[in-house]
């Protein structure tokens, strides 16, 4: 009895998950869109989405899955308890699909009653309350009365097994996916980093050349403006001290019409003798 009994705590303890849900959105449309002239499409497939989790959250419970399926094969003293919530299970489908075919006759902007939408959710949260209700106070005294202790033990290690399950399920989903790359990529990486490598060094090089080109130009310019500018460089040959008049003439003409005059520079003057 031990294990009957934390069978049907474990079952209980589900049951008020699934009515507290149940209950919350059943609030959240009251002090909502009950408030509301019309309602959007937004909205409405907000509503129809909300409704099918929560079916679904009835609908996947361990009563369905182990306790329903182990009172069947029990007894038939259950039967028209079972037919009756399949009977509320139904009606609340029914509500779904309803809601799903108003989506789908809605285009985008327009807008539906409030009291019929909210009064489909109404009839949607009532009938999975009330078979909630009924199981808890009639299909568990049956469960008691019908299922042997061995019974009991094999729905007990099914919880267990369910439980282990989904505690695996969401460690992996919560899991960060790592994708390992394969030998293409690897090479594809290596290739494309072997390139950018090359092609920053012929760019290195390039700049290398071009200053080193820069550098001696500049070498090269400063050379010939110090040969230009320099006295003793820029002088003519000078003639013999005996040199006579014309020839002195001769020999400043071509600093008269040169291009340069040191004079204009205001350079001082090489001491002629000094080339002696």
């Amino acid at each position: 009895m031990l294990t009957a009994t934390y069978t049907l705590v474990a079952l209980s303890v589900e049951q008020a998950s699934v009515r507290v849900s149940l209950q919350s959105f059943q609030q959240y449309v009251r002090a909502n869109l009950m408030q509301q002239n019309s309602i959007t499409l937004g909205q409405l497939e907000y509503a129809c989405e909300t409704l099918n989790r929560l079916y679904q959250a009835c609908h996947w419970r361990k009563i369905e899955m182990y306790l329903i399926p182990a009172i069947r094969q029990a007894t038939e003293r259950a039967d028209q308890l079972l037919d009756e919530l399949s009977r509320l299970n139904q009606a609340a489908l029914a509500v779904i699909r309803a809601m799903q075919e108003r989506i789908g006759g809605l285009h985008e902007g327009a807008e539906e009653q409030v009291s019929q939408i909210c009064a489909s959710i109404e009839t949607f949260c009532s009938a999975l309350l009330q078979r909630l209700e009924k199981e808890e106070k009639e299909l568990f005294a049956i469960a008691r009365s019908v299922i042997c202790g061995e019974a009991w033990f094999a729905i007990a290690n099914q919880f267990l097994l369910h439980d282990a399950k989904m505690v695996e399920e969401r460690r992996a989903r919560s899991a960060a996916p790592i994708t390992l790359p394969t030998a293409a990529t690897a090479a594809a990486a290596t290739a494309s980093a072997a390139s950018a490598a090359a092609v920053a060094s012929a760019a290195s090089a390039a700049a290398v050349a071009s200053a080193a080109a820069k550098a001696a130009s500049a070498a090269a310019s400063a050379a010939a403006i110090e040969r230009l500018l320099s006295p003793r460089l820029a002088l003519l040959p000078l003639p013999p001290l005996d040199m006579t008049a014309d020839s002195h003439e001769q020999l400043e003409a071509p600093l008269a019409t040169g291009a340069l005059s040191l004079a204009a520079l205001d350079l001082p003057l090489a001491d002629p003798l000094a080339r002696q």
